[in-house]
């Protein structure tokens, strides 16, 4: 068996990415109040892998990722608050971790707040995330792994153009149900930063 011929980029000491209307940007310690109100949200995290959290929780479980802009190393992966560029307020959280760098691959995942949806601020910052992945981190594959039952996540990965590559049926017991999984993915060679 061959070595893979993928290499990742260097990891930027600094990552500030801006678009019309958002900025992503490593999370701070000043961010977890703003976090906190939207993961507090139990209807937030109806399909996420936590209960609502406060601040702290957000720190414990979260705290290694803070200001982090490599992917690599134990429980590596960088985690980017998503700030509304007319007033500064954090409106969302995006992740891009559990990298397998020998297949240049790596999953990301959002979390938002409801104050921010339905005005395409959610695409604008995960599509940022894309290019950042591909761009920035030089990775050639990502990953999101979604509940079906979560209509505007899946409603967003598919406004990507993000590729529906798997669905598991029944596959975890997740919050007092069996739970069915979709996996969607997409190619650096396929992306193009779609508009809309």
């Amino acid at each position: 068996m061959s070595a893979s011929p993928f290499s990742l980029k260097p990891a930027p000491d600094r990552l500030d990415v801006r678009r019309e209307r958002v900025r992503l940007r490593p999370f701070e310690e000043r961010d977890l109040d703003a976090m906190a109100a939207y993961r507090g949200d139990a209807e937030v995290c109806r399909y996420l892998p936590f209960d609502p959290q406060t601040a702290d929780d957000i720190r414990r479980r979260n705290g290694a990722l803070m200001g982090r802009t490599t992917l690599e190393g134990e429980n590596g992966g960088v985690m980017l608050a998503v700030e509304r560029l007319d007033d500064d307020v954090v409106i969302g959280d995006l992740v891009l971790f559990h990298l397998d760098p020998a297949a240049g691959s790596a999953e990301i995942g959002w979390v938002m707040s409801p104050a921010a949806s339905g005005r395409g601020l959610a695409t604008e910052a995960v599509r940022a995330l894309v290019d950042t992945a591909f761009e920035v981190y030089g990775l050639r594959r990502l990953v999101a792994r979604i509940d079906p039952d979560n209509a505007r996540s899946v409603a967003l990965a598919e406004r990507l153009g993000m590729r529906r590559e798997a669905h598991f049926v029944e596959e975890d017991w997740f919050k007092g149900r069996w739970s069915d999984l979709l996996v969607y993915a997409v190619l650096a060679r396929e992306w193009d930063a779609p508009a809309g």
